[in-house]
């Protein structure tokens, strides 16, 4: 009971904190094979190269560093990630689009500080990512789920739901989306910074998983096809190098950054100067991508053998067949109940995620999501053949 006098405000009614988080509490025990987080493998976590970065860093420039920074980022982490945009991306950018983040979600979070109000509209696919769903409720935001399929995003789902519902801004995780790990098709993407253009609302292009691929061809980002700056990117260093450090970044339109910057301040100031400087290290010194080859080849068996291991699941079972990311989404048969076949399934040594949590409407109890990533083969082997038991029956 909380203190006399004292009430919670009005925004945390219904917020009851994000499941994934309430799930980690129960992965503490001795033994328990997790496929319930987004985590990268520990093996992927380049712990010695960052130890090495972070000293050379500090005697070089460390005064600068252990001071406080400007909202807008550390000048040379600033430099490196232009031109690593200006390389690898493939829309133009220049400094006064870009502002640091601490990590992707918090500029979900800084565009609803900024742009819109209680009872705004936002669309979203269905289902989505649980955390920034919360985020977005936290902000009193009406969301509207928009049907997908295989593809992603079915455009006459979504051009119905604009026509309908008016909506400030889109929210979308177009490569390898959290929970699914479906790709939105390249027409597809075409077709919504079209539709952002025509009938003016903002689309917030999440892509923290771009470059997390395994097979297949990559897609250009609907940024790619933004004419009229109504699409703000977001992007991560979390699953590439290190989700501890929290750093990532927003382009978008200057009016746009320079009110998010403004919002950060409140936040957190900037994001911490020592990571954006190993950060910067990493693009520097041309390290990113030898890291990336170095992981993606075990993350391609990981997901594979995961894959493999669904073949033997209930008849009738679906699942989503990613071409890369850290998740696979399953929908058992009618009947089957995923979200109170959880606590057996702790019981049991595994953890999962219920799908029920990334539906905004709730319901959809037969759905779960599956990491790949942090767990081993032979973890994925066995986790996966106490699901199968645990869902043999309804």
């Amino acid at each position: 009971m909380l203190p006399k006098g004292i009430t919670f405000a009005d925004r945390f009614e219904g917020i009851s904190g994000s499941a994934i988080r309430e799930i980690f509490k129960v992965l503490s025990r001795p033994g328990i094979i997790s496929f319930a987080g987004g985590n990268p493998s520990s093996d992927a976590l380049p712990d010695a190269l960052c130890a090495e970065l972070a000293r050379d860093v500090l005697l070089n420039d460390g005064k600068r560093i252990l001071q406080y920074g400007a909202t807008e980022g550390y000048p040379p982490f600033l430099e490196s990630l232009e031109a690593y945009l200006r390389e690898d991306f493939d829309f133009p950018v220049e400094r006064k689009n870009i502002l640091p983040l601490s990590g992707s979600s918090q500029g979900v979070d800084l565009l609803c500080k900024a742009l819109l109000n209680p009872g705004d509209t936002v669309l979203t696919e269905d289902p989505t990512f649980l955390g920034n769903m919360q985020t977005m409720r936290l902000y009193q935001l009406n969301l509207v789920p928009v049907e997908s399929d295989e593809d992603g995003l079915r455009m006459d789902a979504l051009e119905a739901a604009v026509k309908e519902h008016r909506p400030k801004a889109l929210y979308c995780i177009p490569t390898f989306q959290n929970p699914t790990g479906r790709t939105l098709a390249a027409d597809r993407r075409r077709r919504i910074a079209a539709m952002a253009e025509e009938y003016g609302f903002l689309v917030i292009e999440d892509d923290p998983y771009r470059d997390l691929r395994y097979d297949g061809q990559p897609q250009p980002s609907v940024k790619h096809y933004d004419t009229s700056d109504h699409v703000v990117y977001l992007g991560s260093f979390s699953k590439l190098i290190s989700p501890g450090m929290r750093v990532g970044f927003m382009v978008g339109h200057e009016d746009i950054v320079r009110k998010c910057t403004i919002g950060k301040q409140g936040s957190d100031l900037h994001t911490p100067m020592l990571t954006q400087a190993i950060i910067d290290q990493f693009l520097r010194r041309q390290l990113l991508h030898p890291h990336l080859h170095s992981i993606l080849g075990p993350y391609r068996d990981k997901m594979h053998a995961m894959l493999d291991e669904l073949k033997t699941f209930p008849e009738g079972t679906q699942h989503t067949t990613p071409e890369g990311g850290l998740f696979i989404f399953c929908t058992l048969p009618e009947g089957y109940n995923a979200t109170e076949r959880f606590p057996q399934a702790v019981e049991n040594g595994v953890a999962y995620v219920p799908g029920t949590h990334f539906y905004p409407g709730g319901g959809h109890h037969n759905t779960l999501r599956l990491n790949f990533s942090n767990s081993t083969l032979e973890q994925i082997k066995t986790g996966m053949c106490i699901l199968r038991t645990l869902f043999q029956t309804k």
